[in-house]
């Protein structure tokens, strides 16, 4: 008896851990096929998202820096200098572009899938994670040439790079509680993906990107740091990759808690609406 009861309890981890092995690995292929299918066929491939973001980044350092003479100040870093603040802006680009190319092609990901959705077999709950994991990989590009740019500039790299996983887990979990949640309203309610559009265009300039947080009035910044997850995102990133140095610790650990509640109620109204997703596509 002894012996039956430890097969039987003692047998629910390999399961388990079995079952979690082959969504991970099944995750990862979905990722690796769409990745590839983005760019099938053309010359560049998986170079575009690098080349997009770079045009970003010119046209938002000509109209802020040259057009605008915004002013600019970073420890070690030469003062009002066009390149120290094209690599400031690259800087804030790169987790933003992550974010909202994630999150607006997950909103789409279950509408867009039928014939995967109508599969009783098929785990619906990785669809909304395979567009949020290709953007985060395809903005790792970004953030290469970013340290590559830096290191180059400014003959050495900061230790503190080493830390920047600290940041993927807010980044990802806030984008991916997001997805969940919007991808699951957007079967009900196909207005949401235009919705979304509208809010991340205003949420954009809400959000010290492209504009230091010292424009920001006093009585406004604190609000911005701490109820705005992705400022202090975009803040350490800068922190880590060109000052050196943790600045904003505080609004980090706030944004990571934020991060954790947004992702637990997204797959919460997920799970909780996917059994009706079959039937309303």
């Amino acid at each position: 008896m002894k012996g039956v009861v430890h097969r039987v309890w003692g047998g629910r981890s390999p399961v388990v851990y079995s079952q979690w092995r082959t969504k991970l690995n099944l995750l990862a292929t979905l990722v690796q096929r769409d990745l590839e299918a983005r760019y099938k066929g053309s010359i560049l491939g998986n170079l575009w998202p690098l080349l997009n973001q770079l045009a970003q980044l010119l046209i938002y350092t000509y109209v802020f820096s040259i057009v605008l003479q915004v002013k600019l100040s970073i420890t070690g870093m030469p003062e009002d200098s066009k390149l120290t603040f094209g690599l400031w802006l690259f800087a804030g680009l790169i987790p933003w572009f992550a974010f909202i190319n994630g999150l607006t092609q997950a909103a789409t990901s279950v509408i867009g899938q039928t014939n995967l959705v109508k599969k009783v077999v098929f785990p619906l709950g990785l669809l909304p994670m395979v567009p949020i994991l290709s953007a985060f990989i395809e903005s790792t590009f970004g953030l290469a040439v970013l340290i590559i740019f830096v290191g180059f500039s400014y003959q050495g790299l900061h230790q503190t790079l080493w830390l920047l996983p600290m940041i993927w887990v807010p980044q990802l979990l806030l984008t991916a509680g997001l997805g969940y949640l919007t991808a699951a309203l957007t079967v009900f309610l196909r207005d949401i993906p235009q919705t979304l559009g509208v809010i991340l265009n205003l949420w954009f300039y809400v959000t010290p990107i492209v504009y230091p947080a010292s424009k920001i009035p006093e009585g406004w910044r604190v609000w911005v740091f701490w109820l705005n997850p992705v400022t202090a995102i975009a803040e350490s990133y800068r922190d880590l990759v060109l000052v050196g140095t943790i600045q904003h610790g505080g609004e980090l650990a706030v944004a990571t808690a934020v991060s954790i509640v947004i992702f637990s109620i997204g797959l919460g109204v997920y799970r909780r609406l996917r059994p009706a997703f079959a039937d309303v596509l």
